[in-house]
């Protein structure tokens, strides 16, 4: 038998009529933005499925605006985010996408920074709130954002798992869940480290110092407080 959570069954505290397109939509925004680092000036919400049809009448719309602006899904401002996006000088549009194999309420996000660096990001409300991330600039990737999360681009060669999980152990850095993504055998890879502790800059640097890594991205997740 299934066990239940009290979130299952009241569902998440939050300002709209849809955990998935209003709760979720939110926590997609703020998480993209958070994947973007920087000052963000313009963003593009590609919507696929069912968010693309019903956007407006949900408030999907205001609650990924909300998000871009590290809005949480009980902020009150979620009602005015469209207006306070336009006061904050960023260009936000609208489009209707179909994302092959997508789940129904996915979107693509195409953020702009204010020094022109442009991220990619594709991720989908899964329900009751929750949310995946499927895609950052074109690689697959697979986390919920709800734990310190480390994406790693890296040769497919051995011993670089090991490497990176020898200086998380150093850094009393405990993983609650790891995922490996290869185009092919020997060639690109991403993995991915879901945590139970915030990656600080020594860690990051660490990693990014060891051979084959071409890449690093840490994402902290903001909880209330810290904007």
């Amino acid at each position: 038998m299934k066990n239940y959570s009290v979130f299952d069954i009241i569902g998440p505290i939050m300002i709209g009529p849809s955990s998935s397109h209003t709760a979720g939509a939110a926590r997609l925004g703020k998480m993209a933005a958070l994947m973007s680092g920087g000052i963000i000036r313009k963003v593009q919400f590609m919507l696929h499925g069912s968010f693309a049809k019903t956007y407006k009448g949900h408030g999907t719309d205001k609650a990924l605006v909300a998000g871009i602006m590290l809005m949480d899904p009980w902020d009150e401002r979620i009602r005015e985010s469209l207006k306070i996006a336009r006061k904050r000088n960023i260009d936000i549009s609208f489009s209707e996408v179909n994302l092959p194999e997508a789940h129904p309420n996915s979107v693509k996000f195409l953020i702009t920074r204010d020094d022109g660096k442009i991220t990619e990001i594709i991720g989908a409300s899964i329900g009751g709130g929750s949310i995946i991330i499927n895609y950052i600039d074109g690689d697959r990737v697979d986390f919920t954002g709800e734990y310190p999360t480390i994406i790693i681009k890296h040769k497919d060669v051995p011993g670089v798992v090991s490497k990176v999980t020898t200086i998380l152990y150093e850094g009393g850095v405990n993983i609650a869940f790891m995922k490996v993504f290869r185009s092919d055998k020997g060639q690109r890879a991403t993995m991915i480290f879901e945590c139970d502790q915030k990656i600080n800059t020594t860690i990051e640097s660490r990693i990014a110092e060891i051979e084959y890594i071409s890449g690093i991205r840490v994402i902290n997740p903001l909880v209330e407080g810290d904007k």
